[in-house]
């Protein structure tokens, strides 16, 4: 099998991923003047990156193994559509040696380092033992090949605990478990073998000491075909949750000028060792005084883009140069850090409920115009499906400001001004992270984020008078929009009549609390509403971006209101809220599923049994593990009881709600 790498100038490109990465590709090729290839699942016939495309090809399934994963089916789209290139975007194939050698095979030029590159430093275990070797500053740890449960549990006995067990083709969290004590190992190990599989196809682990209180600082870095390597400056991607990345920034604050110039330093002497082409990053970890290498991803990463607002270089366009044979167009003297930029990801998540993914149809995606050092990668739009098959991420919503605190507050506001509706969304989280004093003060590390959850999701916040009337004047603009053409019509001032009053009654709750009534008085003059015995005056107005312009007692303010059915989201000035109109005729029906069930919380894979039927559990006992968007979701006992039965078995798919296990109460 030959192993040369190709690079050659080519018109037509592949892209061989989906979702945010796969626009993010598309616009830069489009731009060049290249014709772009996209391939999609079932699931993903209507998705946005195949809009974006010039061409589209089919491969298969929704399951990722069966699609995207499927190398044979690429390489084939690239050849029906005529693609003389393959970008692999992050995660899927992006760091799958058997997938660039595939593609070098037919004669395509794969965007990345060779296979041989990417055998050396994509593997955790291999690309310890060669920096080791190349003098750069490792976590102490075991690499070897060796994977037996004697060798692995003799290992961090040795090293020490708590030690960190983590798959060594993976990456994203995935795979990963901290271990505390001796007797936890060896469940993490399989746990953390099962997940790496089910991820990357591959479950050997390397374990390593875990570094309490760690920063996570990474170094981008491309080079090219004719011998030039390049660093460009450092991340510091220190907020994380479950090892996934949730806020990154460029530069660290963590670093001063001579701090900086080292880790680069090391970060290319890391890449050097293997004459690295392409773009990479390599992964530093810090205790606070010296920084360790963990690992170097050999592809692009997610929070690329904070790299581009500092330098003004694009990437992705580096990256179609590289793999055309070119030079890199700058030298390190030539690369400047201007500003900081800050990055969130925006996921399809509900904190409140342990971060669950959620699924659905987006019926609303508002964002903010991408001006004045915003920027928005986005791989979802109003109508599109969020399945349960993928990485739930929707979005990136990044920032650029001369100093980080300007860019935390402009990315604060941008926040604030996002809504997507339809799926629940991390985004009140993220506002929350981001305007933490311990964020601004620099004040973290990893485990922050697990440490101030009870603040970060914080209970909703009350309803007011603003909610309340902005509820009633979403429902007025709603009903206005289905019962009028003309939209100058005096009649728009909801009933307005030449004589007499009339007044009609609302009531909203919200989540499980007390109704709140108020009632609207309208007709000839000016309009009220009457609240708990006090009446104020009330207007309103459709604004230009959306939203409505509310009057209340002389105060103007802005509403952001989506009406579905009787089901209303509103935000104003005090927050994001939830509301149900009661139905003024009664008749309402709902079915409220108790804790006490043990349900699919999502769609998902049985993929581990933790008791069996008749065990006597205490509360939180484990009972059953699933696999959901291609994370582990473990369901637990909701009280002490008998597991009276259960209602699957490993491997069975199960839809979201289905009773998967009963369990019968102890009697106290």
């Amino acid at each position: 099998m030959a192993s040369s790498q190709l690079y050659r100038r080519f018109r037509t490109l592949l892209i061989a991923n989906r979702g945010e990465i796969a626009c993010r590709v598309i616009s830069t090729a489009k731009a060049m003047g290249l014709r772009t290839v996209a391939v999609y699942s079932e699931a993903d016939r209507d998705a946005m990156h195949v809009a974006a495309a010039d061409d589209a090809v089919l491969l298969g399934p929704a399951r990722a193994r069966d699609s995207y994963l499927d190398i044979a089916r690429v390489i084939e789209a690239a050849r029906k559509t005529g693609a003389e290139a393959v970008h692999p975007g992050y995660g899927f194939l992006s760091e799958n040696a058997e997938f660039a050698q595939a593609c070098a095979d037919a004669g395509l030029v794969f965007v990345g380092p060779t296979p041989a590159m990417m055998n050396a430093m994509g593997s955790k275990s291999g690309s310890k033992a060669l920096m080791e070797k190349a003098g750069v500053p490792l976590v102490p740890g075991y690499h070897g090949e060796a994977q037996d449960e004697a060798t692995l549990q003799n290992a961090a006995d040795r090293i020490g605990y708590p030690v960190l067990v983590k798959a060594s083709a993976g990456g994203g969290g995935r795979g990963m478990r901290v271990v505390r004590a001796a007797a936890e190992l060896a469940a993490a190990i399989v746990s953390a073998k099962r997940e790496a599989k089910a991820a990357f196809g591959d479950d050997r682990m390397l374990i390593e000491k875990y570094v309490d209180t760690p920063r996570h600082i990474e170094v981008q870095v491309i080079g090219d075909s004719h011998g030039n390597l390049l660093s460009l400056f450092e991340r510091e991607c220190t907020l994380q949750r479950r090892h996934q990345k949730v806020i990154e920034e460029a530069p660290s604050p963590t670093l001063d000028e001579k701090q900086r110039e080292a880790v680069c330093a090391a970060a290319r002497k890391a890449a050097g060792a293997v004459n690295y082409v392409g773009a990479g990053t390599i992964e530093f970890v810090s205790d606070g005084k010296d920084v360790f290498f963990i690992e170097m991803n050999t592809r692009l990463q997610v929070e690329h883009p904070v790299t581009e607002l500092i330098t003004g270089v694009d990437l992705v366009e580096w990256q179609l140069r590289v793999a055309f044979g070119e030079q890199l167009p700058l030298t390190q003297d030539q690369l400047r850090l201007n500003g900081h930029a800050i990055e969130a990801r925006v996921y399809a998540e509900n904190p409140a409920k342990n971060f669950m993914p959620s699924v659905g149809r987006i019926t609303t995606w508002h964002t903010p115009e991408p001006v004045n050092g915003l920027r928005i990668d986005a791989g979802y739009r109003a109508g599109d499906q969020v399945s349960p098959y993928y990485d739930a991420m929707l979005a990136k919503v990044i920032t650029w400001a001369p100093t980080r605190q300007a860019a935390i507050e402009k990315l604060n506001r941008a926040l604030e001004d996002t809504d997507i509706r339809g799926v629940v969304t991390n985004i009140p989280f993220l506002s929350a992270l981001v305007t933490h004093p311990d964020v601004a003060a620099n004040a973290i590390d990893t485990g922050f984020i697990e440490r101030e959850l009870g603040r970060l999701t914080p209970a909703a916040a009350d309803v007011g008078d603003l909610e309340l009337c902005g509820a009633v004047a979403a429902i007025l603009e709603a009903e206005e929009k289905a019962t009028r053409a003309d939209a100058q019509s005096p009649w728009r001032a909801f009933g307005w009549m030449p004589v007499g009053r009339r007044q009609r009654t609302f009531s909203f709750r919200q989540g499980q609390g007390a109704e709140r009534k108020l009632v609207l008085r309208y007709g000839n003059g000016p309009a009220a509403v009457l609240i708990d015995g006090r009446e104020l005056a009330f207007g309103l107005a459709a604004a230009e971006d959306g939203a409505i312009d509310l009057t209340l007692d002389g105060v103007k303010s802005k509403v952001f209101a989506v009406v579905d059915g009787h089901e209303l989201y509103l935000r104003t000035r005090n927050g994001r809220f939830d509301l149900h109109w009661v139905d003024p005729f009664g008749g309402e029906t709902e079915e409220h599923v108790g804790e006490d069930k043990i349900v699919a919380p999502l769609p998902g894979t049985v993929v581990a049994l933790m008791a069996e039927e008749g065990a006597t559990l205490e509360k939180g006992a484990p009972i059953l593990t699933l696999e959901v968007m291609k994370m582990e979701q473990t369901l637990r006992a909701p009280y002490a009881g008998v597991l009276k039965k259960l209602k699957c078995k490993v491997g069975d798919i199960v839809g979201e709600g289905v009773e998967l296990a009963e369990v019968e109460p102890i009697e106290s």
